[in-house]
């Protein structure tokens, strides 16, 4: 089992930036990918903000962000990060980090909030 805990979220100007981490324990060997989803206020389903394999060789994004986004993992310290810049309201939402690990499964985050408003 893979347990994890974001923290970094809160209230940014638009135009800011901000930074999430997520803290990484458990079963850390079986992760196969790690990566955030984010769901905005009102809407049912959730987004792919960003993957990256365990290796950290490998990153997809999702189209939409324009390269404002940036997903990386320290694995000495066990955490992932998620660099966002030129933060819109629109990017507001709960992001939530998660791991897949294969046939073992996926374990998600409780989420952190990040509000973009002026």
């Amino acid at each position: 089992q893979v347990q994890l805990v974001e923290y970094g979220g809160g209230v940014v100007q638009p135009g800011g930036s901000l930074k999430l981490s997520c803290a990484v324990s458990g079963t850390i060997s079986t992760i196969t990918a790690m990566g955030w989803y984010r769901q905005a206020p009102g809407k049912e389903k959730r987004e792919l903000v960003a993957l990256i394999s365990a290796d950290g060789d490998h990153t997809v994004y999702d189209d939409s962000l324009g390269g404002r986004f940036t997903i990386s993992r320290d694995t000495a310290k066990k955490t992932l990060y998620l660099d966002m810049n030129k933060l819109q309201p629109e990017d507001t939402a709960v992001y939530i980090c998660f791991a897949s690990a294969g046939d073992s499964g996926s374990s998600e985050g409780q989420g952190t909030q990040v509000t973009v408003s002026s």
